[in-house]
């Protein structure tokens, strides 16, 4: 799934002239829904768009408050271009979830971020219509997200998994003893030393 997460200091969607939507203070998030994606990619996306700190806190200490922090409005809008291949100089859109697929992923996913946040401030837009967003961006801050790709071969998501665990279980040991070792020199024995007291290599190894 991609987003484009834009603050904006107002922004609305209009359909055939009539305004259907709108918010103010607060964030306008552009949707494209994969082939591929899961609930996983829902709860990263509602997660990440929910707690980024795009805004300042009340003493204008920048980037240190969430939408939520601020209880400003979220207004959603689904755009399958998102997942757009170009080949060429034209645009093919297979990678975009099939319509009927995507409406109800689509409102799933806007259900999820109103159980996590104050439902009346979650806005969207209206899917599969052909719309006019207005976005008054304020910074101007625009953010380009991307849920992980997660390999949908049963072998390849169990190798996934271990890289994954592999590399929690280093970040919560911290330096490790191999590591350290890996990065000294390692002594190699002279094979011109002789075997007595002075040539011998092993007493000036580290105990």
């Amino acid at each position: 799934m991609k987003a484009i997460i834009q603050r904006v200091t107002a922004a609305s969607v209009a359909v055939g002239g009539e305004q259907v939507s709108a918010i103010g203070r607060g964030l306008c998030v552009l949707l494209g829904i994969s082939v591929e994606d899961t609930q996983k990619d829902v709860d990263y996306i509602v997660r990440k768009i929910l707690n980024l700190r795009l805004f300042e806190d009340e003493n204008g200490r920048a980037w240190s408050k969430s939408v939520v922090d601020r209880g400003f409005e979220v207004l959603c809008v689904s755009q399958f271009t998102l997942q757009c291949v170009l080949k060429g100089n034209k645009p093919d859109f297979h990678a975009a979830m099939p319509a009927e697929l995507a409406q109800p992923f689509y409102s799933h996913l806007l259900e999820s971020m109103r159980c996590a946040y104050k439902p009346e401030l979650i806005k969207d837009g209206e899917f599969g219509a052909k719309m006019q967003v207005n976005i008054q961006n304020d910074g101007p801050v625009t953010i380009e997200l991307t849920s992980p790709t997660v390999p949908s071969d049963p072998k390849q998501m169990a190798k996934h998994e271990k890289q994954q665990q592999r590399k929690e279980k280093t970040r919560s040991k911290g330096p490790s003893e191999s590591s350290r070792e890996k990065g000294a020199p390692r002594s190699r024995p002279d094979p011109n030393a002789s075997s007595g007291a002075d040539g011998d290599v092993s007493s000036e190894r580290e105990p």
